[in-house]
């Protein structure tokens, strides 16, 4: 029988993956790119771009793409796939160095670039390595950050990434005057709580304010709210728990520390809540915890809301962010 430790982790291109597709240099300068910031140069993108493709194809991979966080509110991805042609009419699966690290999709129909003509709205993806690449479907999903052609944020990882570095740089120089010179860099760790709300698909499609906005905007309140707190913390529903259950599984071949489920106060709301782990890989995370979650939900004739309030008069769902150095 197939255990957690067994598949934990097996559509992530995560630190074990690299450490046994890479050659030792090429591991080794990688490391110290992720860990120190030191520079990536072609010849180890080259290296890294080859073992990440082979991983994923081996995986049942078609395609990749450049994963990215544009101010939508949603992640966004361009998909290409492996695929080049070759002399004998046939294809060979090719991934290179320089598609690893950037990418230039068109950024005018954003909401940071539709203010501007289209050939001025160029936009830019550059890779994150700090963050780790994962098989998404049939998609080998490689996150990155999203810039203008001036280095204009265009998303919401790249201040992330900015503000984690200047954390870091000062955090080093107040060791360095208390005479810590051992130290190399300073990571922040955050774990964010996931609250949401699960409710019959069947009625949700009859509530055209939930559909469109996600949150009812008329209508009576429940003849049963929250006064006697007997939902929190109370026994899973079996048809929860069967979401709960799936939902735990595809989000732990993902790599994501999913710890602890239960109810939350409000009837109906539910609480996720994953271990700590550096800001940037947990912020990733958050963003394909929520999309997964919907998707399993629909799977068990549910709908899932993550909007803070959905309900008048009951708890709203404020995503906790619980942050630690």
């Amino acid at each position: 029988m197939e255990t957690i430790k067994d598949y934990f982790g097996s559509l992530v291109f995560d630190d074990r993956v690299m450490k046994a597709t890479l050659p030792a240099k090429a591991y080794a300068s990688l490391r110290k790119t992720i860990d120190e910031g030191a520079e990536l140069d072609i010849g180890l993108a080259n290296a890294v771009a080859a073992a990440m493709k082979d991983w994923a194809v081996a995986k049942g991979a078609t395609h990749y793409t450049h994963w990215f966080q544009p101010l939508t509110g949603v992640t966004a991805e361009k998909h290409d796939s492996f695929i080049s042609p070759a002399p004998d009419g046939g294809v060979i699966m090719e991934f290179s160095g320089k598609e690893l690290i950037k990418g230039e999709p068109d950024a005018s129909s954003f909401p940071s670039g539709g203010l501007r003509a289209t050939f001025e709205a160029r936009g830019y993806t550059a890779w994150d390595p700090t963050s780790y690449a994962f098989i998404k479907g049939k998609t080998l999903c490689i996150p990155t950050a999203f810039c203008a052609y001036g280095g204009q944020a265009l998303d919401k990882k790249t201040p992330l990434l900015r503000s984690m570095e200047a954390l870091n740089q000062q955090a080093l120089r107040i060791l360095r005057l208390f005479g810590n010179d051992t130290v190399k860099s300073v990571r922040t760790n955050v774990g964010p709580e996931q609250e949401y709300f699960l409710v019959d698909k069947a009625l949700y499609e009859r509530r055209l304010d939930l559909k469109l906005t996600g949150r009812t905007l008329f209508g009576a309140p429940a003849p049963k709210g929250q006064e006697m707190d007997d939902h929190y913390f109370g026994v899973i529903k079996p048809r929860v728990a069967a979401f709960m259950e799936e939902l735990n599984a595809e989000l732990w071949k993902l790599g994501i520390l999913t710890k602890t489920e239960h109810n939350e106060v409000a009837p109906a709301q539910h609480e996720l809540a994953p271990i700590y782990t550096t800001t940037n890989l947990a912020t990733d995370q958050n963003q394909l915890t929520m999309e997964i979650m919907q998707k399993v939900a629909l799977k068990h004739g549910l709908v899932c809301l993550l909007h803070e309030k959905p309900f008048a008069g009951v708890n709203g769902s404020g995503s906790e962010r619980q942050r630690q150095a």
